[in-house]
């Protein structure tokens, strides 16, 4: 389908235009503030995902969250406010409610994302399949 295509070509146009982006990938972003909580560099982590006049999260809700990993979600969404943020996700965003362990983060997160966005819903087969390299298998036959 090439979301993550779109989202990098919109952070292209961004830095075109003079503004600085970052593209990483949600369970990244997750991680680097996890390892802030272990190892007390959290505000610092959160203060790299903040600064960026684009933020692209790319793979949103992938899988269940835990409630660390809602509760960093809801802070950064809340911390950008504001900004520019692009995020990509295989679900509808009606299917994230039920990853989010704690019903008000949810919500209160959702409502920021949901209510002030704008959604490009692609739908059709991944174009994944066309890149694959080809096989002597998959040659045509020989007319």
């Amino acid at each position: 389908m090439g979301k993550t295509h779109v989202a990098q070509a919109l952070g292209h146009l961004a830095v075109r235009q003079g503004a600085n982006v970052r593209f990483t990938k949600t369970s990244r972003v997750l991680a680097e503030l996890a390892g802030g909580h272990a190892d007390r560099t959290w505000d610092k982590r959160m203060r790299e995902l903040i600064r960026p006049d684009v933020l692209i999260l790319d793979d949103f809700a992938m899988r269940q969250l835990s409630a660390a990993q809602a509760d960093d979600l809801y802070e950064l969404v809340s911390e950008r406010q504001g900004r520019s943020l692009i995020i990509t996700s295989n679900r509808a965003p009606s299917d994230w409610y039920p990853l989010f362990p704690n019903p008000v983060v949810a919500e209160s997160l959702l409502d920021r994302l949901i209510n002030t966005s704008h959604q490009v819903i692609m739908n059709g087969p991944s174009y994944r399949p066309n890149k694959r390299p080809k096989s002597p298998v998959d040659k045509p036959p020989a007319a």
